[in-house]
C-alpha cells in the first residue's frame, strides 16, 4: 500500500484491510468485488490484484518465502520490495534502491550517473542490512531533501562530495516530465427508486464508474464540477441529472457495494450534497 501513496492516506486503509483479511487465506479467496471495494481510493489497483495472487501463491506453498529469490517469485514483488523485506524481515543482506537512497548516493559521489545499486550494495551493513536499509531511506526522507537539502544536519555531510562542489541542489539530475493531457468528460447522475445507474469504468478496469452521456439518457440539469488526476492526464468532469430510456446492456441499477471509481465517488458527492 505504500508503494506510490503517503503513509497518512494508507494507515486507515491498511488497518481496514486487516480486518477483512487477515491472513493469506482469506485474502487468497476473496471475491475481486469484495477486494477491489477495500482498495478503492488508492489508486494502482494491479498492487491489489497482485496481494492477491500472492497470497494464493503463499497459501499454496504453506509458508511466507524467507530469502531473496524467492520473494521476487510472488506476484508485484520487484527488486526493492524484496530487499526490503529479505532485509528488515529476515536480516538478510540486500541493499534496496529507492527514489530516497538514489538521491542520497548520487549527492554522496557527485555523481548523477552513479549505478546506485551497485554502491548501495558496496555500502551496506553486513551486519545490520535490516537497519542501515532504513537509515539511508530515512536520510533521503527527512533530510537529504529534493529541494533545499538540511546539509547542515546531515550525519555524513562530512563525506559527501556534492556537499563539498556545491552540486548538491543539481543532482540526481531531473527525469524528463511529461507533459499534462487536458481532458473533459461529463458523467451522467441517473437515480431510479433509490438506486444509481452505473458502468464498467473505462478508466480503472475492475470498478464502475458513473455512465458517460449515452444514446437513450436525457440530461435534466447540471449538479456540478470536479477535476481528478491520474499521473499525466487532467480531467475536468461535469456532472449532470439525468433520466433514461433505454440501459445499456453493459450498465447495472445499482445499490449494493460495488466497487466504485474515485471520480465516480467525487461525482456521488456532488449530486447528492446538490440534489
Amino acid at each position: 500500500m505504500l508503494q506510490q501513496t503517503r503513509v497518512a492516506a494508507v494507515i486507515p486503509y491498511y488497518e481496514r484491510f486487516l480486518e477483512t483479511f487477515p491472513d493469506p487465506a482469506s485474502l487468497a479467496c476473496a471475491r475481486e468485488t469484495n477486494l477491489l471495494t477495500m482498495w478503492s481510493g488508492l489508486g494502482y489497483y494491479s498492487r491489489a490484484r497482485n496481494l492477491q495472487k500472492a497470497s494464493a501463491q503463499i497459501q499454496a506453498a504453506g509458508a511466507f518465502p524467507r530469502d531473496y529469490a524467492a520473494l521476487l517469485q510472488l506476484p508485484g514483488i520487484g527488486t526493492y520490495t524484496a530487499a526490503a523485506i529479505a532485509s528488515i524481515a529476515f536480516d538478510l543482506p540486500h541493499a534496496v534502491v529507492d527514489g530516497n537512497v538514489r538521491r542520497v548516493i548520487a549527492r554522496l559521489m557527485n555523481d548523477g550517473a552513479a549505478d546506485t545499486q551497485v554502491w548501495a550494495d558496496r555500502l551496506l551493513d553486513q551486519h545490520a542490512p535490516g537497519i542501515w536499509n532504513q537509515a539511508v531511506m530515512e536520510l533521503g526522507a527527512t533530510i537529504c531533501l529534493p529541494r533545499a537539502p538540511l546539509c547542515q544536519d546531515c550525519p555524513v555531510a562530512a563525506h559527501c562530495l556534492a556537499k563539498q562542489a556545491g552540486t548538491q541542489a543539481a543532482l540526481p539530475p531531473k527525469k524528463f516530465k511529461r507533459e499534462t493531457e487536458r481532458l473533459q468528460r461529463t458523467l451522467l447522475f441517473i437515480e431510479r427508486r433509490g438506486r444509481i445507474l452505473l458502468m464498467p469504468s473505462t478508466r480503472v478496469p475492475g470498478f464502475w464508474d458513473l455512465p458517460e452521456p449515452f444514446k437513450g439518457a436525457r440530461t435534466t440539469k447540471p449538479l456540478g464540477e470536479f477535476t481528478h488526476t491520474i499521473t499525466h492526464r487532467r480531467y475536468h468532469f461535469t456532472v449532470l441529472a439525468a433520466r433514461v430510456v433505454d440501459v445499456p446492456e453493459t450498465c447495472r441499477w445499482s445499490s449494493e457495494a460495488l466497487p466504485v471509481s474515485t471520480t465516480a465517488v467525487k461525482a456521488l458527492r456532488i449530486a447528492y450534497n446538490t440534489g
